[in-house]
């Protein structure tokens, strides 16, 4: 009933249109043998819709075989294959041989298939199924009807088995149960949309799929290596599932992509994250395998996050379902046993040296700008590769729109625009604006201030390159307590060392991490750690006894959950990759497991009266308006302030000047520091703030 069409189509419309055409007249003989044997059906107009003793009669006399195979049609099924081979060793694709092969499905598997899809093809099945049926109703094939028109019988387990959950065509997702409660031989069975199309010739994706699948990723950056072969050798010999993991900053997607590209495969990339806020993820995976097995290629999804098992577990169930499609999955954690009945092939992947990472850049940079900035302004930055190139991407564009080659600047913020979602959300970015000149401090200080910067700066040489610190689980973090009073530039000084390594200042906002429910400050703190280490942010804790205070005695409940929270503290600040600065006015009530893990501890002590001086003539400093003498080494003098409190009077002062419309005077600093002895709970006499 159905013609193959002109010659100038592709083989593979070809091969199709030409099997579907021989499937239709199986249809026209089982019609014609129906009206031979049952002629009332056709003379009846109310056939099939009610049921009178004479039929019923009539049902327990009659027997009728199934269909009987014809000669012709095996021939032209046998001429349209070869043809189709033919045309496949000349270069060109036939897709339901591909499907037929992919699948791995029997003869017995590709008629069921196709005749399942004659209605979808072509409308008029549909009543001559509802006729075959004895029910219009019934407006697909059903499984005894299918298993009539393939000639099998009722009573053959070896073909009923055809039709398990677990058999190719319903395990793979090639055809769908419509009515899965009815008796088995009524059970209706459908062809998804996306298997049409795929063997019309359309690559479209499945509308599902839109935003978790990508058909065409970018190509492999070349960071693999000798992992990645080794991976891929595995799935060459039959691996089908294959997890990688690592810290943030390992290439774990391009590992991914090459051990897939290693074994021969094509490769389509799943958004599991995406897929898993989805209502239902297992749906999600089973339509992700099915559509890298229809496109021969192997799926890379990640990243599987632990707080998801139960989610994590059914998108997997559903990309493996059909035992197909080579899956590499990735995430940053270990394999967790929780997220399936069988462990994959697991292996980590290690984070990229600068040096590993600098010909990327390059390449990233030579891509989309010509070249890249200038490279010890990228040191720091552990990205991945696609991460790295996203960047790239960014910059470029942002430098475009300023009309100027991309500097460090532009990198610098296509980082923070990119990579640095969760930092945003739960702390302060500060983006450093001053220097090592506008630190007013003991020279002993700025001394362990410049080792600091100097360590977080060569750690990778010393702790990678010359293996300074082997084994127990640690990472690369530089950390540093600040402790003294407030206002003595503890913040101030972990501003002035991001601004010297050329990276931004991430203050931790202890109002959003802390949360009054069990685990979820623990889950804020993971977040706050893993981005930093992406971006080798400078972290600052300020009042950390909040956070890092001394474990005490269980007393109750509120005494274990406070002590767990500082004992996982003390294991992230272990594994931590970036530069950590603890500060506080209280050191005596930090745990003393913390102060053993620092690097450096720095205690700043109140300014003398030369520093005053000093940071009062960096505060009143031009632009700001002045007039006359101010006094200066009499304030410094007289009154012991902070440098934070002598800040704190020059921007009042200058308030005071503002609405008088005038230059700050001395009556205007004296004024300030008088509300700020008072703000203080200082007790001086009035004639105490008497400036000469």
């Amino acid at each position: 009933m159905i013609a193959a069409q002109a010659s100038t189509e592709t083989p593979s419309t070809i091969h199709f249109r030409g099997r579907i055409a021989l499937m239709g007249m199986r249809v026209s003989r089982a019609v014609a043998e129906v009206v031979r044997s049952d002629p009332a059906r056709v003379s009846d107009p109310f056939r099939g819709l009610y049921l009178d003793e004479a039929t019923a009669t009539g049902l327990l006399r009659m027997s009728r075989a199934p269909l009987a195979a014809d000669p012709e049609e095996a021939e032209g099924v046998e001429r349209l294959d070869k043809t189709a081979r033919c045309a496949e060793a000349d270069g060109h694709e036939c897709r339901l041989l591909s499907v037929t092969r992919r699948f791995a499905l029997t003869p017995l598997d590709a008629d069921v298939l196709l005749l399942a899809l004659l209605p979808d093809i072509d409308a008029r099945y549909e009543r001559l199924y509802g006729f075959l049926h004895d029910d219009i109703s019934v407006r697909r094939a059903s499984i005894g009807l299918l298993l009539d028109l393939c000639g099998r019988a009722a009573s053959d387990g070896e073909a009923r088995a055809r039709f398990a959950p677990g058999a190719s065509l319903s395990a793979c997702g090639l055809v769908e149960m419509e009515s899965g409660d009815g008796p088995f031989l009524r059970r209706t069975l459908r062809v998804p949309d996306r298997v049409t199309a795929h063997l019309l010739g359309d690559d479209a994706l499945d509308v599902d799929l839109t935003g978790l699948l990508d058909v065409r990723p970018a190509p492999a950056a070349g960071s693999g290596g000798e992992l990645a072969r080794r991976l891929g050798e595995a799935i060459g010999k039959g691996a089908t599932s294959v997890y990688v993991h690592g810290a943030p900053g390992s290439p774990l997607t391009d590992v991914a992509l090459q051990s897939l590209d290693r074994a021969g495969y094509g490769v389509v990339r799943l958004d599991a994250e995406a897929a898993l806020s989805r209502p239902d993820p297992y749906r999600m995976g089973a339509a992700a395998g099915r559509e890298a097995v229809l496109r021969g290629a192997g799926v890379v999804a990640g990243p599987l996050q632990e707080t998801a098992d139960a989610g994590v577990r059914a998108l997997l169930a559903g990309l493996t379902r059909s035992g197909r499609v080579p899956a590499v999955l990735t995430g940053p954690r270990p394999w967790d046993a929780r997220w399936g009945a069988e462990t994959p092939l697991t292996a980590e992947v290690l984070a990229m040296t600068f040096a590993e990472r600098e010909p990327l850049w390059r390449t990233a940079f030579a891509e989309v700008a010509g070249g890249p900035p200038d490279m010890t302004d990228l040191h720091s930055y552990r990205l991945d590769p696609g991460a790295l190139r996203r960047v790239a991407v960014v910059a470029a564009r942002q430098a475009a729109l300023a009309a100027e080659p991309v500097t460090a600047t532009h990198v610098r913020e296509a980082v923070r625009a990119t990579a640095a979602n969760g930092l945003a959300r739960l702390t302060r970015r500060v983006g450093p604006a001053v220097g090592w000149d506008d630190l007013v401090i003991d020279p002993p200080v700025l001394t362990q201030l410049r080792e600091l910067c100097a360590r977080a700066r060569h750690r990778d040489t010393v702790l990678n390159h010359w293996r300074m610190r082997p084994g127990g689980g640690r990472g690369r973090s530089v950390t540093a307590l600040f402790s003294g009073d407030s206002g003595t530039g503890k913040t101030f000084a972990a501003e002035v060392l991001a601004g010297d390594l050329g990276v931004d200042l991430y203050v931790v906002n202890l109002a959003t991490v802390v949360d009054k429910y069990v685990g979820e400050t623990e889950k804020n703190l993971q977040r706050i750690f893993d981005e930093a280490d992406v971006l080798d942010a400078v972290l600052l804790f300020d009042e950390a006894d909040a956070l890092f205070g001394k474990r005490s005695d269980v007393a109750d409940a509120r005494d274990r959950y406070a002590n767990i929270e500082t004992a996982f503290l003390l294991q992230r600040m272990e594994s931590f990759d970036g530069l950590a600065i603890l500060t506080t006015n209280l050191p005596e009530n930090l745990d003393q497991a913390f102060t053993r893990r620092l690097d450096a501890e720095v205690r700043f002590a109140p300014p003398d009266q030369q520093r005053r001086r000093a940071l009062w003539e960096r505060s009143l400093r031009p632009p700001l308006p002045t007039f006359g003498d101010l006094g200066l080494d009499t304030l410094s003098e007289k009154f012991a302030l902070t440098g934070g409190s002598i800040a704190a009077c020059a921007l009042a002062a200058a308030y005071r000047a503002a609405e008088a419309r005038r230059p700050v005077t001395r009556d205007d600093l004296v004024y300030a520091v008088r509300a700020e002895y008072h703000k203080l709970g200082r007790l001086m006499l009035d004639e105490d703030f008497v400036v000469h």
